[in-house]
């Protein structure tokens, strides 16, 4: 790119430089360890700081009183010894030269009262709020006084610790409960009226800026329209900003909508399957109506975007967050002109759905990611080039092949199939995951630039690879569907075939889904919009509990408008045919109950089963008889062990030929095992 790009442009951020306009915005990936920011929390931004970001926020709503509890890994920076931590932190962010700040916040109503300390949860009122299903009690005047008190000490500790600025957390939260009318029902001096509903926040932003001064950056992450009724609207929202930047706030972070819900957090943090940047537009008209600067993030996940938010004006600064986090190269890649070469971020939300189902954020694609002290970003050229055979093309066997050949391998990579993706193509021919054909796209890209010989239509047998002198061969042949081990489970259709449109169930279908993830989802979508009816049935407490909440949250929508029936709690134990159809026989679990259901059709999804036929036949000739030593493995040291000695080569396999898994766990396979080739 031209060195005029305005993604690269420099910008003065009150008084902190900045050497582009692409930040970090602050997140909460949970990697924090007793609640601080140790080395796996600051690996991951002194990553992102190399990979040549301007900002990078950390602590996604960090906490400044005792009694918020963690929600979801929170960093707890009311703590005294957060501060050397903070300290080294920003140390090693500013040294590969990128500005760092943190969020705070009192989470108020939205957390648990069943984590942490178990203390009550506080808000302005008492209310609940229905992601984290917290009753709250309404907050009193010495609440409200140590809470300012929490707020002023933690922003001085911040200060101290080096840290460029702060920004305050003000949507969703404690704080902003007091502005919005959603919330705030009080009817003392801090309810009813609009200044009576800013006064506190007020008096908390205009106490935190006396004790740091003039000079230090105190910015606020607001919403300027809560699209819902009794919410806050533009006009509203607007008066609110003017208000707390005359209070000291030097910049805003833009959002829109509101986090009360599931399916609301999805709007605000669309999910793949969704336009991207929704919300830029409408961050553009804000800014113009601004007098500090302005930075907004919400699916801008690629350079062209962003780079147009940047040169129309539309912000100052864009948040490129889940981008960064699919990969933390992405500036330095803009600079050189490596557009092509970065890796997409595909909005599966794993990054934040993830730190529910997981416990941490995980990239769907960069098993790096979080991962920065084991699985480093950067791969390593091998001392000895080695020539290996990877057989099977879908996920782990393109980042197997991938990684391979960039520490220098001879690669070759057989795929019996007409084309590669593997399980993960399929999964792309849903139009809500469209967006996962990136993951193979950007394989496939890499490939030919590493100059990787992939060989279609090749189905590959242990005596076609004997062949060739094969230093190591790796075995990704993936799995296939289960089906129920049920008497009549030979009568039930896989999901594949669904997706595929190789089968084409009429009628009214059961949609039996043992396995918990997107696949039965995607599967019971395809057969509603083809005018099927529906019956959704697991033995699960919860519909599809593999599947994160902003995720499910389309899905959801999707079935209730299409009417679908749900059905929960309910085992399948088999299938017989009946005239005209299927009777399906339903049980409990821990109980004798049973009903029977008729169907047009029966769908199941279990899962897979693994494709180990060629590693079998493999095995007799390795040296290794596959073995993998664990204790390697996680240190990244090459694999060692000799159970024959008369073996030719090196045997391993990976992803869903080992056992049915997801997307994430098949890079992680290939990353961890091949980086050490």
């Amino acid at each position: 790119m031209p060195v005029d790009d305005p993604l690269l442009s420099p910008f003065v951020l009150k008084n902190l430089p900045l050497r582009n306009r692409i930040v970090s915005t602050s997140h909460e990936p949970a990697y924090s360890e007793d609640g601080l920011p140790k080395d796996r929390y600051r690996a991951y931004h002194v990553e992102k700081a190399r990979g040549g970001v301007g900002l990078t926020m950390i602590g996604g709503s960090a906490l400044v009183s005792r009694d918020s509890a963690p929600a979801f890994g929170n960093l707890q920076l009311w703590k005294d010894e957060a501060e050397p931590l903070l300290r080294r932190l920003a140390d090693e962010v500013h040294e590969q030269g990128a500005a760092v700040m943190t969020q705070l916040t009192h989470l108020g109503h939205r957390t648990s009262n069943y984590t942490e300390d178990w203390l009550p949860a506080v808000s302005v009122s008492n209310v609940r709020e229905p992601a984290h299903r917290a009753f709250t009690r309404a907050a009193e005047q010495w609440d409200l006084d140590r809470i300012l008190r929490d707020f002023v000490d933690t922003a001085q500790r911040c200060q101290a610790a080096g840290l460029d600025g702060i920004e305050l957390m003000t949507y969703g939260h404690f704080l902003d409960a007091f502005w919005t009318p959603f919330w705030n029902s009080r009817d003392d001096e801090y309810g009813g009226s609009y200044e009576n509903r800013l006064r506190y926040p007020l008096q908390v932003i205009s106490a935190i800026r006396t004790a740091v001064g003039p000079d230090f950056i105190v910015g606020a992450r607001m919403t300027f329209d809560e699209e819902r009724a009794g919410g806050l609207g533009p006009e509203e929202a607007l008066r609110i900003a003017q208000d707390v930047t005359d209070a000291g706030v030097d910049f805003i972070s833009l959002v829109k909508g509101s986090l009360t819900t599931d399916a609301d957090l999805a709007r605000m943090i669309p999910p793949m399957g969704t336009p991207a940047a929704p919300h830029l537009a409408f961050a553009g008209e804000i800014k113009r109506k601004l007098r500090v600067p302005v930075m907004h993030a919400a699916r801008i996940n690629d350079v062209a975007t962003a780079r147009h938010a940047i040169s129309e004006g539309l912000l100052d600064l864009v948040g490129m967050t889940r981008a960064l986090m699919a990969d933390p190269e992405l500036p330095n890649k803009v600079a050189r002109g490596a557009t092509d070469q970065i890796r997409p971020c595909v909005g599966a939300n794993m990054c934040i759905d993830g730190i529910y189902s997981s416990g941490a954020a995980y990239c769907i694609h960069n098993p790096s990611t979080g991962r920065e002290l084991q699985v480093p970003h950067r791969i390593e050229p091998a001392a000895k080039p080695r020539q290996v055979a990877v057989v099977g093309a879908g996920p782990a066997g393109l980042e197997a092949a991938r990684v391979l050949a960039e520490r220098g391998h001879q690669v070759s990579l057989f795929e019996a199939a007409d084309t590669v993706g593997g399980q993960l193509r399929l999964a792309s021919l849903a139009p809500r995951r469209r967006d996962l054909q990136g993951i193979i796209d950007w394989r496939v890209a890499e490939l030919s630039r590493l100059g990787v010989k992939v060989t279609l239509n090749r189905y590959m047998d242990a005596e076609a690879l004997r062949g060739t002198s094969w230093d190591v061969v790796i075995v990704a042949t993936g799995g296939t569907p289960a089906a129920p081990a049920v008497p009549g489970g030979h009568l039930v259709t896989d999901t594949w075939d669904v997706l595929s449109g190789a089968a084409r169930p009429r009628g009214r279908v059961l949609v039996y889904d043992d396995h918990g993830g997107n696949q039965a989802l995607d599967a019971a979508e395809a057969l509603l919009r083809a005018g099927t009816r529906v019956d959704l049935v697991t033995p699960e407490r919860t519909l599809s509990p593999d599947v994160g909440s902003l995720t499910a949250a389309g899905y959801v929508v999707s079935l209730a408008q299409h009417g679908a029936g749900i059905t929960v709690l309910r085992r399948l134990h088999a299938v017989a045919t009946v005239p005209g159809g299927f009777a399906v026989t339903l049980g409990v679990d821990g109980s004798d109950f049973r009903e029977e259901r008729v169907a047009d059709a029966v769908v199941a999804e279990m899962g897979t089963e693994p494709v180990a036929d060629v590693y079998a036949e493999l095995l007799p000739d390795s040296t290794n008889l596959g073995e993998v030593d664990f204790a390697d493995l996680l240190a990244r040291r090459p694999q060692t062990s000799v159970r024959n000695e008369s073996g030719r080569y090196q045997l391993f396999r990976i992803g869903d030929a080992v056992a049915g898994r997801n997307v994430h766990a098949a890079m992680l396979d290939a990353a961890r095992l091949c980086r050490a080739i």
